[in-house]
């Protein structure tokens, strides 16, 4: 008798918790007014002077998309620890997206402004797609590629980072632009294949990388072989934060310059990103039209 009276009111309760989902998925469903925003998610970076390139992106995108809201995030914690001990703060995509959804935004865009389609960007789009699946989360998000995504991407991106190049650059001057690298992700081929594109402009053009294949040392030997005095250093980052100041242009005897001076070469290191360079940055833009276009509002 007892189990009977607990098997009823456990079908009475399993009912009550049907029809109580079946009106939280209605109340989910239901229309609401079209609201859009633009969500521009960088690695970051802790150099004040590095930040003019990611300042040039924000005015590009507000100048395409002017009726959209634009936010920004960045995805290293450790960038935005270091920004916080200094009152600066800037939100995870996680916290910008949470901010928006509370706000009522519907569709969202999420620009990677990354370089390759690695790790970072693979835990953006990941996060990004659960705050579509949460309840009276937005209708759509949409995340648009970082900058190389496709064999074009890589042959626009190379085109505009030679032509980019100091006027006074000489032919038989080497250049070799200092990617990120990734050894933990099969993105990291992309650092090769742009060496590559590069090599079939400019014989004299490398693309090496400070995690990742190829490392200056790789490219070394290349550099002997040719009749190469002179070697301008220039980042292949969005900005030249600290990876560029440190790393590549530092005076430590392991950075780029110095090893490449230790070898007998005159080196100039260009303190730029690659946000900083128009046609690099439409590249990007034109990744993000192509998410906005997709969103559905009707």
């Amino acid at each position: 008798m007892k189990n009977g009276k607990s098997l009823k009111m456990w079908g009475l309760i399993m009912g009550l918790c049907v029809m109580m989902s079946g009106q939280a998925l209605a109340g989910h469903g239901e229309k609401r007014e079209p609201k859009k925003a633009i969500l521009l998610a960088a690695f970051g970076t802790t150099v004040p002077e590095a930040r003019k390139a990611l300042d040039h992106i924000d005015v590009r995108v507000r100048e395409a998309f002017p009726e959209i809201e634009v936010r920004w995030a960045y995805t290293s914690g450790i960038v935005r620890k270091r920004l916080a001990a200094q009152g600066k703060v800037f939100h995870s995509p996680e916290t910008a997206m949470a901010g928006l959804m509370d706000e009522g935004y519907t569709h969202v865009a999420v620009l990677s402004l990354h370089t390759i389609p690695g790790e970072e960007f693979h835990r953006l789009y990941q996060n990004a797609q659960l705050f579509q699946k949460m309840a009276r989360g937005f209708e759509q998000v949409l995340v648009a590629l970082p900058l190389l995504s496709s064999s074009e991407d890589m042959f626009r991106s190379a085109d505009a980072l030679l032509q980019s190049l100091p006027a006074e650059r000489k032919g038989e001057d080497a250049v070799i632009f200092m990617g990120h690298g990734s050894k933990k992700h099969p993105a990291d081929g992309l650092y090769l294949a742009m060496n590559q594109v590069l090599q079939d402009r400019d014989p004299n053009a490398f693309m090496g990388s400070v995690a990742g294949y190829p490392t200056l040392d790789d490219l070394l030997p290349k550099l002997r072989a040719r009749d190469v005095q002179k070697v301008y250093l220039v980042p292949f980052m969005a900005v030249a934060g600290d990876h560029a100041v440190n790393d590549m242009a530092g005076d430590e005897p392991d950075s780029w310059k110095s090893v490449l001076e230790q070898e007998g070469y005159t080196v100039e290191a260009i303190l730029r990103g690659t946000a900083e360079i128009p046609d690099v940055v439409q590249i990007w833009v034109d990744h993000l039209k192509i998410a906005v276009a997709h969103f559905k509002t009707k």
